[in-house]
């Protein structure tokens, strides 16, 4: 199968007759000057040497040349080769809490950076696995269905902050309800659900949810991000705090006891993350015991590049450019030159 990967450089061919049009015009332009001169056979005689067809087929070798480059910077490609690659891997769905809580300063540079860095680095060591990303805070919604694609995956992580849910609050149990829906309808493949919060849950039935997903045969493992000491929230770029309805300042604390919790209910783990990379690494470990599941064959087609071929057509046609000189060759001198037989 032949095809052309960048098709849009062959409108460039277009120049090559209007170069050879504007050439044959000027041949004949100099030819009606030298008309003006006097007789061309006698002009011919006093230009000896001179030679009629040398130019007309150094112009044509340059020609030949620039469409060479032209159609090889289109990239020619010949052949089909097809490859499968067989994937076995889990399916993971994280649920990320971007609740206000989440700017809270206790974790460097802030809860919500710090749990955006944890999943960027775990997405790195993931290998034909598939990920989603859910964010959730009074709601919760779908940032990325689940995909094989870690690049997109990141660059929609890398978009998450809180302005995104207008509603305030922790809703964990929602969270996991729609991360559960947002699984392949494959059989026979281990699923998994990191919830990364701060275990503010303002709505309930999270741990009923967990053990559903548990059912199921999800394992809900649970990123408790904070300390129990707590945090004020920083607003207003820093310059204050976020305050309740009387104006004194909100502290939000870590609820390590409802993460517990949630990922017993679930047949997970949970593991509070701190300032450390303890979480991240404790978290691969839980991840990489699951077993890994076919997920399917992907089909790669690949195509042989031709191009290296017209770039030595186009040397050659320009070696042999340089090589041939203008002037006729003497062995032919008694052939008259715009008769059109000098060589």
């Amino acid at each position: 199968m032949f095809r052309f990967e960048n098709p849009e450089y062959l409108y460039f061919l277009l120049v090559i007759p209007v170069l050879a049009l504007l050439f044959l015009f000027l041949r004949r332009q100099r030819k009606k000057r030298l008309k003006l001169i006097g007789e061309l056979n006698l002009i011919s005689q006093l230009m000896d040497g001179t030679s009629f067809w040398r130019p007309i087929i150094k112009f044509t070798l340059c020609l030949l040349a620039l469409a060479s480059l032209i159609i090889m910077q289109a990239r020619p490609q010949l052949g089909l080769e097809v490859e499968t690659d067989q994937r076995n891997g889990i399916e993971l769905m994280v649920a990320l809490d971007i609740s206000n809580s989440m700017l809270a300063t206790d974790v460097s540079p802030n809860r919500l950076d710090k749990a955006k860095m944890l999943v960027s680095n775990i997405s790195d060591k993931l290998h034909n696995d598939k990920i989603g990303l859910i964010v959730f805070a009074g709601d919760a919604f779908i940032q990325l269905p689940i995909t094989s694609d870690i690049v997109s995956a990141k660059m929609f992580l890398d978009a998450i902050n809180p302005s995104m849910i207008a509603t305030q609050g922790t809703n964990i149990g929602d969270a996991l309800q729609l991360a559960m829906n947002s699984f392949t309808k494959q059989k026979h493949v281990e699923r998994a659900i990191v919830i990364i919060t701060d275990g503010e849950d303002h709505e309930g039935k999270a741990e009923e949810m967990a053990a559903q997903a548990a059912k199921n045969g999800i394992h809900v493992f649970v990123l408790g991000i904070g300390s129990e000491k707590g945090s004020t929230i920083p607003v207003s770029g820093g310059k204050d705090y976020l305050r309740d309805r009387q104006g004194n300042i909100v502290v939000t604390k870590l609820n390590p006891a409802m993460c517990k919790n949630i990922a017993s209910q679930g047949k997970g783990v949970f593991i509070q993350v701190d300032n450390s990379n303890i979480a991240q690494d404790r978290l691969y470990y839980e991840l990489n015991k699951l077993e890994k599941q076919d997920l399917g064959s992907v089909s790669f087609s690949s195509y042989a590049e031709q191009f290296q071929i017209l770039a030595w057509i186009a040397l050659i046609l320009l070696v042999l450019d340089i090589l041939i000189d203008e002037k006729r060759n003497p062995r032919f001198s008694r052939f008259k030159l715009f008769h059109g037989n000098g060589k």
